[in-house]
């Protein structure tokens, strides 16, 4: 059984930086693909980056350039590195480990284990 913690999260300013971490119990050099998600209320979860083990990158539209996925086997941490944040931007950030079946293909199509979330909130 794989569990995420997700942390970092909090109430920042539009413009400032922002660094989301999800930490593992189990070595994550053995999964092919993680990824992280945001939501708000009344919407749907929406793919906000991917990476695969091989560290092949996937990114939203609207993050890319912004927002940088990255993963630790060392510390079996995946991280998300938010940056000039904008109130649109605000929602649950949550981490997820693609399922084993589809290897490394991003965005995976299936997920085995997500993370509780943490909120991430942008306003002036």
């Amino acid at each position: 059984q794989v569990q995420l913690v997700e942390s970092g999260g909090g109430l920042v300013r539009p413009g400032e930086d922002l660094k989301l971490s999800c930490t593992a119990n189990v070595n994550i050099f053995t999964i092919d693909a993680m990824a992280w998600y945001r939501q708000t209320p009344g919407n749907q979860r929406e793919l906000v980056a991917a990476i695969s083990s091989g560290a092949t990158t996937i990114y939203k539209d609207s993050v890319r350039g912004r927002f940088t996925i990255s993963r630790d086997i060392v510390k079996n941490t995946m991280y998300l590195h938010m940056g000039s944040l904008k109130p649109e931007d605000t929602a649950v950030y949550s981490c997820a480990v693609g399922s084993r079946a589809y290897g490394s293909t991003l965005p995976p199509p299936g997920y085995d284990y997500w993370g509780q979330g943490t909120q991430v909130t942008v306003s002036s």
